[in-house]
């Protein structure tokens, strides 16, 4: 199965489509958001800006991103090396932070995020 085919990315596509904007409706966007936040960046070679959502889990001022399927996403090697700043939407507010990620697995990532 190819995971990096035009109709694996047509379906992120519009996952992350429809989690935005559950995200940011009464209904459910106060559920949603204990699990998914909208992590924000700037690309290091191409200086373009990208939201996207992203599940989570916080321990105070650190907040753990975990990355399934790394071979087929870019965003997370965007904070290899010594990392880089981005935005996370948590508790209504925009946080910024610093960002670190490391390949922890054959296919798996973990970004660590540490907010100011």
């Amino acid at each position: 199965m190819n995971l990096n085919g035009p109709i694996t990315r047509r379906f992120v596509t519009g996952f992350n489509g429809l989690v935005l904007r559950l995200r940011g409706s009464a209904r459910w966007g106060s559920f949603l958001s204990r699990y998914f936040t909208v992590l924000t960046y700037t690309g290091r070679r191409s200086g373009r800006t990208f939201s996207l959502p992203v599940g989570y889990r916080r321990a105070g001022e650190t907040v753990t991103i975990t990355v399934l399927l790394a071979g087929t996403k870019t965003w997370w090697r965007n904070f290899l090396g010594e990392g880089g700043p981005l935005t996370l939407e948590l508790d209504g507010a925009a946080r910024t932070g610093h960002a670190v990620s490391r390949q922890v697995g054959g296919n798996r990532a973990s970004v660590l995020v540490t907010l100011d």
